[in-house]
């Protein structure tokens, strides 16, 4: 063991699923088919119930190689936790497995199969996108079906409980983190990791910790947008101290605390006092600098992209969206900075996203954008 070490080679973050009357799921199967960057001979699985209401129920858990499709082409291992097959998970927790003796092969498939066999409350999840993301689930146990019945299942892009995948792994492999909204919880980190792989950069795994419509400074404490998750101080130490292997972090953070507040006469639960002023965002970036270097991380800090034309566009948000952006810029906190925005920003109008780049809401890049995010980041982080 002495040239090994545990390594995240892969990872999401948990938040809050939006409160529906089927929030609740039974003798379902989940399957997750994720790229191994690594080689390995054992893994362990963190799930989270962190976001849960109640305690939740993994009635069983299965690792096998397969493909991207999740079609199961070898050994199926079942994932453990002290000796048991099953295990509940307290609201507000998470809980790791058991060390599972499975080797991986650098850049192959494994699938994580999930079966919640009883009433299983479906809060603590995810969305996420790109061609490296997405999932199945299928009617009635299927942990050890090579694959999954077609008139039985459907696929998503929720990531349910299962949060992060280690891999016991050479010394030299390490993992970078992709932390932010939903600008992050689609392809860019995605499109990062494909890049990695084009340019044999197979020591570096992307683990990304992002949440759709998380602010850095506040969290929506009603039912209407819990949903759009916690604020920075509940995230991201408990997100980023959880990643094995990691010596970076890319945070691309902040536009939701701009573009958000309306006012209560428009929105009751969207004050204008939520506006923070710049000095006030730029001071909860620092925060995510200081804890970053506490865990001895190197953090960057990603500009913040265009938003001219999104339904709440005013002159005074692109004041303060560009203030921040010269923050990040210019400031020594972080140990350097990705310049997000001028990669996918106009030429001649930089509040508006050039031809192509926009995915049509004015705030999310397409997917050439987010492609080109992916390319601006410098090969020194990735190698």
């Amino acid at each position: 063991m002495e040239n090994k070490k545990w390594v995240s080679a892969w990872g999401n973050a948990t938040s809050i699923l939006s409160r529906e009357v089927e929030n609740y799921t039974k003798d379902i199967t989940l399957r997750y088919p994720i790229k191994t960057i690594f080689s390995g001979e054992k893994l362990r699985f963190t799930f989270s119930n962190y976001c849960g209401n109640e305690p939740i129920t993994i009635t069983s858990a299965t690792v096998s190689a397969s493909d991207s499709k999740g079609v199961l082409n070898g050994k199926i291992a079942e994932i453990t936790f002290d000796g048991s097959k099953n295990v509940t998970i307290s609201e507000g927790t998470e809980i790791k497995s058991d060390e599972i003796l499975f080797t991986t092969k650098a850049l192959e498939y494994i699938s994580i199969s999930i079966y919640l066999g009883d009433f299983t409350e479906t809060r603590s999840t995810v969305l996420v996108k790109g061609p490296l993301s997405g999932g199945y689930y299928a009617l009635g146990d299927q942990t050890h079906s090579e694959i999954l019945p077609v008139e039985k299942t459907k696929s998503t892009n929720w990531y349910y409980f299962l949060n992060n995948i280690e891999v016991l792994t050479d010394n030299d492999n390490r993992s970078l983190i992709c932390y932010g909204d939903s600008i992050t919880a689609m392809s860019w980190p995605d499109h990062l990791q494909l890049r990695c792989i084009e340019n044999n950069f197979n020591k570096t795994a992307i683990v990304r910790r992002a949440v759709c419509g998380t602010r850095v400074l506040r969290q929506y404490d009603c039912m209407q947008y819990e949903s759009y998750g916690l604020k920075g101080s509940n995230r991201f130490e408990r997100e980023i101290s959880s990643i094995s292997g990691a010596d970076s972090v890319i945070i691309q953070h902040g536009i939701n605390d701009i573009i958000h507040p309306v006012g209560k006469e428009s929105n009751i639960f969207r004050p204008w006092d939520d506006l923070p002023t710049a000095e006030e965002l730029i001071d909860g970036l620092k925060y995510y600098t200081e804890i970053a270097h506490k865990l001895g991380l190197k953090v960057y800090g990603g500009t913040l992209t265009p938003i001219e034309g999104w339904r709440t566009y005013a002159d005074f948000r692109e004041e303060l969206k560009n203030c921040v952006n010269d923050w990040i810029r210019t400031t020594s906190d972080f140990d350097g900075c990705i310049d997000f925005d001028l990669a996918v920003r106009d030429d001649k109008i930089p509040s508006r996203f050039k031809d192509g780049f926009d995915s049509g809401d004015h705030l999310h890049p397409s997917e050439p954008a987010y492609s080109a995010m992916a390319n601006i980041v410098p090969n020194e982080l990735l190698k």
